[in-house]
């Protein structure tokens, strides 16, 4: 039965809570019941296992920063949606670490297609009509940014680019403003 007061809701905030302060990976049913107060068997009254527990926590953190990304790019196009999108992404990964983790969580194929990560493609790719990006480039182009927005907050997470200069905050913006300079000069090709 399940601990009053206890909902699955609140089981998966206290996941991501937990992701962010310890690692995504981390995060254990057993370690998430210390943390509830609660027997590991009454966690999973709901959430039926680990990997639940994770994809739950994934999908929390996709649908958090989807609406953080709408609301920023927003009545926005070319460079400054650009530049809103990623700051979205690079913000919230400095703010939420292991959400940031688990959004990268690989998800099976029907729960992905429901998820959140349906509407980064879309607001990737309304981002790129600014470029006047036709497919197959479109869809290059979203994986580049996926990539570089990915591998840059997790390397500057990481400390990976504390002990030099310039900063790094320099370094995205100039990374940020090539971006702009290589999606209006993509190579299109057919």
């Amino acid at each position: 039965m399940a601990r009053a007061g206890l909902t699955t809701e609140r089981v998966v905030r206290a996941g991501a809570e937990m992701a962010d302060e310890i690692g995504f990976e981390q995060v254990t049913p057993t370690e998430l019941a210390k943390r509830c107060g609660v027997k590991t068997a009454s966690l999973y009254s709901h959430v039926k296992s680990a990997h639940e527990l994770k994809t739950e926590i994934a999908l929390l953190a996709l649908a958090e920063l989807a609406d953080l990304a709408s609301a920023a790019v927003a009545g926005l196009a070319g460079k400054d949606a650009l530049i809103a999108l990623a700051n979205v992404h690079r913000d919230y990964a400095l703010e939420h670490p292991g959400r940031f983790a688990a959004a990268r969580f690989r998800l099976a194929p029907e729960t992905a297609a429901a998820s959140a990560g349906i509407r980064h493609a879309q607001l990737m790719r309304a981002v790129l009509r600014g470029y006047d990006l036709a497919e197959p480039h479109q869809t290059h182009a979203v994986r580049l940014l996926g990539s570089v927005f990915s591998g840059y907050v997790g390397l500057e997470s990481s400390g990976s680019f504390s002990h030099s200069s310039p900063g790094s905050p320099e370094s995205w913006t100039e990374i940020l403003d090539a971006l702009d300079v290589l999606l209006r000069a993509w190579p299109r090709k057919k």
